[in-house]
Formats: C-alpha cells, structure tokens, sequence
C-alpha cells in the first residue's frame, strides 16, 4: 500500500516549485491531490499532471488571502470527496527591500500571503480535522524563519510567525487527533531562484555543505513523510531541510 492511499490532501501554491512537486509527489504516494493555486491554467496543467501519476485530482483556482474563497473551496472539497485529511500550506511570495527601502506595501503584501493565508487554510479546515478526531496540517517555514535573512524583513517574519502558528497549533489540535509540523526549506533551485545571477547562486551554494542547492522533490519528500502514519508521533516538529546551510 502506498503511504497516502486515500488520504485527501489540499496543497496550497501548488502549481510550480514546491508545492507542483508536492503535489506529483503525495500524487505517487497515492493521495487524492487537491491542487490550489491563482492562476486557472497552472492549476489545470498540475491537474493533469497529478491524473497521469495515476491519482485522484481536482483543483480551484484560491487566493489564501481571501477568506470567503478559501472556505468556499473546503466547502467544495468535502462535499465532493467528503472529508480532508491534510494540508499543505505552501502559498507564500517574496518581496525584498532592506529595512529603510521597504514599502508599506511590500511589508503587508508578503504578510497577507505568508502569515494570514495560513492562518485562513488551517482555521478553515480545524472544525472538519477535530469532527473526524484526526488530520495532519504542515506548514512552510524557511531557514530564513529560523534565523533571518538581509533584505527579508516581511519574509523572516512571516516565517517565524509560522513556527509560532505550528507550535500553538500543535498543542491546541495535538489532544483531538491532529499533527500540526512545519519544514524549514533552504535553498531550493525553483523559478524564484532562476531570476538571480549566476554569481549569486554560486555564492549560496559556497555555504552549504552539501555543496549546492536543494530540489523542490527533497522537500517533497518531507513533506510526504510528515504526512504519512509513518510520522505518527512527530507533532510540532520543524524540520529543516537545508543541506545543512545553517550549521
């Protein structure tokens, strides 16, 4: 038996990067993959890829920022399939400025997505994961969200705000039945990488001591063990999954 079998999974941002490998991967794992993400060709094309694994899939075009959309779409989950038994929060953008450059709108940008659109998704989905006595919530945090990163001041703290949101809920959830962990990425190669210059990435690389850059599926791979019944007593955890950049 495959170790999502059955399990009906929403995935936030799951069109490209992370959460596009997240999804094939829970898809291969035997998952019902539900795909959310704004834009409709995207979340069509992640679809379809999930569909060619074999898997059960369906997808809604969301904005986590939007709360009468975020519910609209658990609604719909469960009354197609009747019930939701993890989520992934994946959603989250960047927009860099050093401290003195950073525009209010930059600052409540990144933490409408980051911080409020996952507080939306696991409010939104708490009632149904307590009703049935069990379900498991993962969170992206970021080794940026563990020990801050220059130019990042929303994104750091968006990030350690998901921690903080990890650890409450897993004691909040713990007794009724629920897991509730984050993954700390590192460095992954994703399109939000592919715009900086080769010198950069290089640089990146120089510090960690894997020597070079993780994969969207490495991450992947956390996430799908967090899932599984094999990460049964894992509750508020925060793994990081970095190649060791931060030792």
């Amino acid at each position: 038996m495959k170790r999502l079998e059955n399990k009906i999974s929403v995935i936030t941002g799951a069109a490209q990067g992370i959460g596009l490998a997240t999804a094939l991967k829970f898809a291969a794992e035997g998952a019902t993959v539900i795909v959310c993400d704004m834009r409709q060709a995207g979340v069509d094309a992640a679809v379809a890829q999930c569909q060619a694994l074999g898997a059960t899939a369906a997808g809604f075009v969301m904005d986590v920022t939007d709360r009468t959309m975020v519910d609209a779409v658990v609604a719909a989950v469960k009354e197609r399939f009747g019930r939701i038994d993890v989520l992934v929060n994946n959603a989250g953008i960047t927009q860099d400025a050093r401290l003195q450059k950073m525009t209010l709108e930059q600052f409540d940008r990144v933490i409408d997505v980051n911080l409020r659109g996952v507080f939306h998704c696991a409010q939104a989905v708490a009632d149904g994961l307590i009703a049935q006595g069990s379900g498991v919530i993962l969170n992206a945090s970021s080794v940026v969200g563990l020990y801050g990163n220059f130019g990042q001041t929303n994104y750091a703290a968006t990030k350690f705000g998901v921690i903080g949101f990890t650890k409450t809920w897993s004691r909040e959830l713990g007794p009724k039945g629920i897991r509730v962990n984050a993954v700390a990425p590192g460095f992954i190669a994703t399109p939000i990488l592919a715009s900086m210059p080769d010198k950069v990435i290089h640089g990146m690389e120089a510090k960690i001591p894997l020597g070079r850059l993780g994969r969207p599926e490495e991450i992947a791979n956390a996430y799908a063990f967090l899932a599984s019944d094999e990460a049964s007593y894992i509750n508020g955890a925060v793994i990081e999954v970095s190649g060791g950049i931060t030792l």
